[in-house]
């Protein structure tokens, strides 16, 4: 027998259930087609580990998910505080998600702090799992509760499950030579095996995993172990937990293919991988570790069986000095920093428009002004990347949506680089970095060619007719110089970042030779080929919501709700900011109103005032964290109402 019903944090969230009754004894299984999970704790709860293993198991049950990993920037900040609290948010579903969700349907908070930090998120009649043994009168007046919540009566909105985690774990491993500090350490694991067993997922791969990290401490592997199945166990036989729940797998939502879970910054470091190999040039990252790109510099690092020299330098202008360098000497050259370096890396980024050389310079962009929010996302580096040099230094500017699209950004970012011999602007930020998605790995025939042809002799004959080099002598189509690697004999010339005169590229001072080589490298800029913009317009809307970057998820979600609901509206993305898309002015032209949603103070909206003299209506959100699809489709529908 068969019905359908839906709690109320169920309802809130659109999610459909179904619930299939056992035979007496037996526990019941509902059937969702969506959940959203928040684990929550302190920094070294291990909280980002065990959302990892749940999306990973998640990955391989073949659910679409999204992630919004979200922690302090301080290494360890003050164990039970409110700004020491770590979450991991899990959006998975069987069918096709675009974000991590808006509202949990379930938390699992391991610390008063972390309760109190969430809770105000967590819609009425959503599952929270506390773990009582934190719960201490210490602990709760750290957070300002003057008495318990788990018995004053303002959870009694919720389903909550008061389980002693931290007992249960130290229980479940006493056969263990450890200290009650270490056996403790092991909670996130019982608390990763309760979940396991509530939501069907997988755990072989969690057990090889553990296995693996641990292979040099087997008994600390095995303790893990055991807390893993000590929670899987005790979901299986606790009267508390008397349903357990069936997501089933997104069998529809992805084309065929070979899949896997990617973060934006692993599939960014992919997406160069592949760009060096399908340009047949080794690939150089010169880098400064900074909060969120590191993870880039660490990933290319394993890779030197690629071709792939990475180079950790000493501050951000040595490694973007560094990577230049590279790029003169034949290599596919790249840069990674955020905000505060790019402002560092500026002079050199101009030093590289004047040489014309390609260099991409990957900024995952995150909360500031200065040093700003380390940890959390933004998208306000729009204008520094376009106008943030001396002079006019013309730079192409391109963001991906997703971070699978990270893949293909890195590689159209190398396209444009390298076939118009220029620094580019890879735009990420936090959001993406650190979130993840099914990826499609896609086939070596589906990528580009890349290849370049670097100048081999003379490529100028003089009045009297002697055969030179000259290496501003450009390419009549892309405005492209040759690009001449050093020591191949013939091809010496000077670089420098004195101005140079066209076609020689001697040192010249004359005013109109400028006025003509910085009218020509903003046209080759301008005369780059980009796709044209695609606009997603079903029932001839009158509003347009344009977007750029991370903020596709959200406002594509949003604009499923308000066409679900009836209404018309458009949608367009995106990813070339520097050029526009050159249909990107009929497009505005054709609507009535047009809202640009940005984690900015409407930066995006400021170039499109200014270059196509449309009155774009900015939303604005600069709080460190993405977007709520509730939220856009609520200003969206009053924009189209207005």
């Amino acid at each position: 027998m068969t019905s359908q019903v839906s709690s109320p944090a169920e309802q809130a969230d659109g999610a459909v259930v179904g619930e299939q009754r056992k035979p007496a004894g037996a526990k019941d299984v509902r059937r969702l087609d969506r959940v959203i999970i928040r684990f929550a704790g302190d920094s070294g709860d291990g909280m980002q580990l065990t959302g990892d293993r749940f999306t990973s198991e998640t990955a391989s049950f073949g659910n679409d998910l999204s992630t919004l990993p979200n922690f302090p920037a301080e290494i360890r900040a003050p164990a039970g505080t409110l700004p020491g609290v770590s979450s991991f948010q899990l959006h998975f579903a069987d069918h096709d998600i675009l974000t991590p969700g808006d509202a949990p349907n379930v938390l699992v908070a391991m610390n008063p702090a972390a309760l109190k930090a969430n809770i105000d998120d967590m819609p009425r009649g959503a599952e929270i799992i506390v773990n009582t043994d934190e719960f201490t009168k210490r602990a709760m007046q750290k957070v300002g509760y003057a008495t318990s919540p788990l018995e004053d009566g303002s959870l009694d909105g919720y389903n909550l499950h008061p389980v002693p985690l931290t007992t249960m774990t130290v229980e479940a491993l006493k056969e263990f030579d450890l200290s009650r500090k270490e056996a403790e350490r092991s909670k996130n694991m019982f608390a990763l095996g309760l979940l396991s067993w509530m939501y069907h997922r997988p755990t072989e791969g969690t057990e090889k995993f553990l296995t693996s990290k641990f292979a040099k401490k087997p008994d600390i592997a095995a303790a893990n172990i055991a807390a893993f199945r000590a929670g899987w166990n005790f979901g299986e036989t606790t009267e508390d937990f008397a349903v357990s729940y069936e997501v089933a797998p997104a069998t529809k939502a992805f084309p065929p293919g070979v899949y896997r879970n990617i973060s934006g910054n692993l599939a960014l470091a992919y997406g160069l991988i592949a760009a060096s190999r399908q340009a047949d040039l080794p690939l150089f990252l010169g880098s400064y570790p900074i909060t969120p790109a590191s993870d880039i510099l660490h990933e290319l690092s394993k890779h030197k069986n690629f071709g792939v020299r990475t180079f950790q330098a000493e501050d951000e202008i040595a490694g973007i000095g560094a990577a230049l360098g590279a790029a003169f000497g034949g290599s596919l050259a790249v840069t990674t920093t955020s905000g505060p370096g790019v402002a560092l890396k500026s002079e050199t980024i101009g030093l590289a428009v004047s040489l014309e050389l390609p260099l991409l310079i990957v900024d995952i962009q995150r909360g500031g002004p200065s040093t700003g929010l380390p940890t959390k996302t933004e998208q306000a580096d729009l204008l520094q990347a376009m106008y943030g040099r001396n002079g006019e230094a013309p730079v192409p500017v391109v963001a991906p949506r997703t971070p699978a699209d990270c893949f293909d950004a890195a590689l159209e970012a190398a396209r444009i680089a390298l076939a118009y011999r220029t620094p580019v602007f890879l735009l990420s930020d936090g959001y993406l970095a650190n979130g993840s998605e099914p990826w499609r790995i896609p086939e070596l025939d589906e990528l580009p060619d890349l290849a370049v042809q670097f100048a081999q002799g003379p490529n100028h004959t003089l009045g009297d007719g002697t055969e030179v080099f000259w290496p501003y002598k450009r390419d009549p189509h892309t405005l492209a110089r040759p690009w001449a690697l050093p020591g191949t004999p013939g091809l010496e010339h000077r670089i420098g970042g004195i101005e140079k005169q066209d076609g020689t590229g001697n040192i010249s001072y004359d005013p109109a030779n400028h006025d003509f080589m910085v009218r020509t490298r903003q046209a080759k800029v301008d005369g780059i080929t980009v796709p044209d913009l695609e606009v997603d317009d079903p029932d001839g809307a009158k509003t347009l919501v344009l977007g750029w970057g991370s903020t596709y998820g959200p406002i594509t979600a949003a604009v499923r709700r308000l066409r679900a609901a009836g209404q018309a509206i458009a949608q367009a993305h995106l990813r070339h900011l520097n050029p526009f898309p050159h249909n990107l002015g009929a497009v505005l032209k054709q609507y009535d109103k047009v809202v640009i949603p940005e984690m900015n103070l409407g930066q995006l909206a400021t170039l499109v005032r200014a270059k196509y003299l449309v009155d774009a209506h900015s939303h604005n959100q600069v709080n460190g964290m993405p977007f709520k699809a509730e939220q856009l489709a609520t200003v969206l529908k009053e924009a189209i109402d207005d």
